[in-house]
Order: structure tokens, then C-alpha cells, then sequence
């Protein structure tokens, strides 16, 4: 088995050749430490859920794995002024129900896209409306001149508008693990189907058979079945005895021992999302301090004796075992607008930390809760551990609060309204650029932004920033502009990053032929060849 970043090989396609002229059935099983959030495609942005919506729907263009686009529902793209764009769409392409796909279905999708129930709505903040030219023509109109609209549209799927109003699923139910009927069903136009989705168990894809670009895919697979196995002991065993043909992550503590195994291989690389922590900067009195009128994180003071009592180095060395790579910016070298000036951490110093808090009116500290997942990042859990004795030195006293990331996300997001004082995040921008981050992560003011800012951090400055680099053209100004807007948040400890992790999958060399490892750390099925 090989890992891929670019053309198959000729064994590759001699697997693919034998799978087209004999139909044999390949079964590709895998696992990692959580389930999808649901499968509507237009409620949740989360990393693994949305590569799931990728195998199953369609967007207008489809990030490859040098994340380079390339044409899916639309075939070819013109822009006719600063703020006109003209998409052809593809004919010939049904939904797996068998209804056609046309230009209503854009506009429908555009619509439902956008409701203010969506996290998914960041990819269309620029867009003013999208309009039908012909069956297999749309306008899209933007609010002003928007220089990364093509690298949103991966994250724009389309679905079935006659499916949808069928089954009153217009309305777009916002949280995880919904059980409405859209985030239970689906109908795409990708080249897999769901055949069955029992949550928190087991999700079973097959071949779609009309799939419009079926000469195009490379994959052998027929079969997928998707296991969401949260204990890392549990998923290392699966592995090892064969009962599934990949996993990932892999516990950095097993990464020697599945090398030694000769049917498993182990591929690591880098990956672009970024671990950090965030405060409630919005509620004048701290969830945790009850009576009390206060909330110190409102005071950037106690914000920055937070920063500096985190050892990120600590973190890198006992608890990464060396897979990360400590960070002081909210995104990774690899995303647009990333600048390594300023990519220095906070220094550790929590003597400095305490003198911060006195000065802030807290030297006998506080209590907080700190709300963590355990099954969504690479020990996740084990960072949030560890920052517990860090705070508790400085006079904090935290209490950890870490649950599977279906009930965090709820938590800390808008469908419980913020309910967290003090959290962990991940975040890879789906745009790979920085005006993603600052959209969804660091703003509030406008639309589509806000939609993971749980701790509701704004600085007028930033989102003034933020508003211009949307619409700025010129390269070299809007990395400027990126560049100031992460300066302020800096000073503010608006966040605190901690590091970018690592990828590390497990693979069977017996049963995988090929597979590409993104750097988004999720499987796309187009590239798994089995053997």
C-alpha cells in the first residue's frame, strides 16, 4: 500500500480497470473516534461530517487533495464584473432518488444555505443572490468584489429541491445529532449513496451506479462502512486483527507499535487545523461565579494570565509526544494570509500570570469550568487535563468538563446558546484562507459571521478589518489587512491557540491499495483503491 499526494499509479488503475470489467465487490471499512453530527448537508460545519456530506453531495467545483479545484456540478465559470459571476451546470446528473438536477436546485440550495440556522452559511456571506439563467445556467451576485469566492464553493452543496419540500425539510434544524428528517435522509448527486445510518454505530455507503463522473473516479470501493469507534485501545485493536482497513487518529503512544505490525502501515503528515482556547467575553456575569456580577475574562488581563500559564511547550512534548507544532496564530502555515512574524506563542511565565490577575482584581483567583471534547481532536482530553494543574498554580480553580463532541459542540455552540465559560476548538478554514478563520471564528457583525465564535470576542477594529479583506482584490493589501486584524486579536487574547496537531493514520498494507491522505485529516472514498 502506498500513500498518494498526486497521480495513481499503474497498479492503482489496473485495480480500478479489474473492478470496471469484472463488478467485483470491494468493501472499504474504517473508523476514527466519533460519528458524523448528521447529514444534512447545510447544518453543520465540523471536519469529518462535512468530507461525509463531500462523498454523498455535490458541490458546484470539488477540492482534490492539493487542494487545487477542480469542476463538479458546474463545468465552466466566468466572472463577468467585480461582483457577476456565470456557472454552467452539468447536464445529465440526477440525484440518487433519480430526480434530475437543474438550476432551481442552485437557487434552492443558495436559499436554504443561508438561513440563519446554518453553519454552513459562511461560504455564502459574500453572496447577494443567485439567479437561473437557463436550466443549466446560474448568475451568482455578490455583495461587492469578492476575491475568494471560488475557493468557498466546495463547501456549497446542492441538494434535491423537490426532495426537500416532499418532506417539509426546508427549514434547516440547527445542533448536532438532530433527528429531523433532512439530517436523517439523504439525497445527493455524489458518486456514493447512504444505505444505512444507525447514529453512533455505523454508517454503510454504496456505489452510486449513476454517478455522472463514474469514468472519472479511480476508486474500487462498492461498499464503505464508516464505524465511529471513541476508545483508542478499542480502534488500535480493529486494526490489528483486520476488522477494519483504517483508522485514524492514531494514539501517538501506538504509533511504534502499529509500524512493527507487516500488514499495517502508518501515514503522518501535517495538518491545517489549529487546537485552541476560548473565554466568554460577551456575559457580564462568568457562568461559574454565580451572584457575583463578574466575569474576569472581560478583562483582557486576566485573558493574558491565562495565555502565559499554559506551557504549549509541556503540552508538545508530554502530551503530543512531539506531533504538534505549538502555534501564537489562529491559523497554519499552509493557509492563505498566514504570516510567521507573528506566529510566536505567549511566552510562559506564570509568576508574571499571577501578577496579571492581581492587577485584575483576582489574586485569590477564580472558578471556571472548562469545557472539552474526548473524542474530536488528537488527545483532546488530555490537553484539556493537562491545563488544569497549569491554571490551578496561578490560583485558578477549573473544573473539566469533557464529553463527546456531538454534546460539546451543542454546548459551546448556538444551539444551546453559547452555554460555556471557557472551551476547546479546533478550526481548519474550509476556504483555506484566513478570512474563513476571522469570519467564523473572531467576528460577530455581519452575515454568516459569528457561527463558532462561542465566546463572542469583537473588537470594532477587527471586524472593520475583516469587512474590507472580504472584498479586497489586490494580494498584497489584503495580507496586510490579515496581517492587523491578527495583531489585535493577539494583543486581545481575543483566543489562545495552542498547536497544530499532526495527522497519523493507521492503514492495512493487505486490504488497501491506495489511499491520499489530506491535510484535512478526513477520508474522500474517491481516493481509496482496495486491493
Amino acid at each position: 500500500m502506498r500513500l498518494r499526494t498526486g497521480l495513481w499509479t499503474a497498479a492503482a488503475l489496473a485495480a480500478v480497470a479489474a473492478f470496471a470489467t469484472t463488478g467485483e465487490a470491494k468493501t472499504f471499512r474504517y473508523a476514527t473516534t466519533g460519528d458524523i453530527l448528521g447529514l444534512d448537508p447545510h447544518i453543520n460545519n465540523e471536519g469529518p461530517t462535512n468530507t461525509m456530506k463531500g462523498n454523498v453531495y455535490g458541490g458546484l467545483l470539488h477540492r482534490k487533495p492539493d487542494l487545487s479545484l477542480e469542476p463538479e456540478l458546474a463545468t465552466e465559470w466566468e466572472r463577468i464584473d467585480d461582483t457577476t459571476w456565470r456557472f454552467k451546470l452539468r447536464e445529465g446528473v440526477t440525484f440518487h432518488n433519480g430526480n434530475p438536477f437543474n438550476a432551481d436546485d442552485v437557487v434552492f440550495s443558495f436559499k436554504r444555505q443561508t438561513q440563519e440556522t446554518s453553519d454552513m452559511s459562511f461560504a455564502l456571506s459574500s453572496v447577494e443572490d443567485v439567479k437561473k439563467i437557463g436550466d443549466h445556467e446560474v448568475e451568482i451576485t455578490t455583495k461587492g468584489p469578492d476575491p475568494i469566492l471560488l475557493l468557498n464553493m466546495p463547501n456549497f452543496f446542492i441538494v434535491d429541491q423537490e426532495f426537500m419540500e416532499e418532506n417539509n425539510a426546508v427549514e434547516v434544524v440547527r445542533g448536532a445529532g438532530k433527528t429531523n428528517w433532512a439530517n436523517l435522509n439523504a439525497n445527493g448527486t455524489g458518486p456514493f449513496k447512504v444505505k444505512e445510518w444507525v447514529q453512533d454505530n455505523r454508517l454503510v455507503l454504496e456505489r452510486n451506479p449513476d454517478y455522472w463522473g463514474a469514468d472519472q473516479l479511480t476508486t474500487n470501493v462498492t461498499e464503505a462502512v464508516f464505524t465511529p469507534i471513541p476508545s483508542d485501545a478499542t480502534r488500535v485493536a480493529a486494526l490489528l486483527s483486520g476488522e477494519i482497513d483504517l483508522m485514524y487518529p492514531v494514539p501517538l503512544q501506538d504509533v511504534q507499535r502499529l509500524s512493527q505490525d507487516p500488514n499495517v502501515e502508518v501515514l503522518q503528515g501535517p495538518e491545517l487545523r489549529t487546537i485552541f482556547l476560548g473565554f466568554d467575553q460577551w456575559r457580564d456575569e462568568l457562568l461559574d461565579m454565580p451572584g457575583s456580577g463578574k466575569n474576569p475574562f472581560k478583562d483582557v488581563r486576566v485573558r493574558k494570565a491565562f495565555a502565559h500559564a499554559i506551557d504549549l511547550t509541556a503540552i508538545q512534548r508530554v502530551v503530543m509526544r512531539g506531533a504538534s507544532a505549538p502555534t501564537g496564530l489562529m491559523i497554519a502555515p499552509g493557509i492563505n494570509g498566514f504570516d510567521e512574524s507573528l506566529n510566536t506563542p505567549y511566552e510562559h511565565d506564570p509568576e508574571l500570570s499571577k501578577k496579571l490577575l492581581a492587577e485584575a482584581g483576582y489574586a485569590d483567583g477564580f472558578p471556571v469550568t472548562l469545557d472539552c471534547p474526548n473524542d474530536r481532536y488528537v488527545n483532546d482530553e488530555a490537553i484539556c487535563t493537562s491545563v488544569v494543574p497549569m491554571l490551578e498554580r496561578i490560583g485558578i480553580s477549573v473544573t473539566l468538563n469533557a464529553q463527546t463532541k456531538s454534546l460539546h459542540f451543542n454546548k459551546i455552540g448556538s444551539a444551546e446558546g453559547n452555554n460555556t465559560s471557557f472551551y476547546m476548538l479546533g478550526w481548519t478554514p474550509g476556504s483555506y484562507d484566513a478570512l474563513n478563520m476571522l469570519q467564523n471564528i473572531i467576528t460577530i457583525d455581519g452575515d454568516g459571521q459569528g457561527a463558532w465564535n462561542s465566546g463572542r470576542y469583537s473588537n470594532p477594529k477587527v471586524e472593520e478589518l475583516t469587512d474590507e479583506i472580504a472584498v479586497t482584490v489586490d494580494e498584497e493589501e489584503r495580507n496586510a489587512k490579515i496581517a492587523e486584524a491578527m495583531q489585535i486579536h493577539k494583543d486581545d487574547v481575543g483566543h489562545l491557540p495552542l498547536h497544530q496537531q499532526a495527522l497519523a493514520w493507521g492503514v492495512r498494507s493487505d486490504t488497501v491499495e491506495e489511499v491520499i491522505q489530506r491535510p484535512f485529516n478526513d477520508v474522500d472514498l474517491r481516493y481509496v483503491t482496495m486491493k
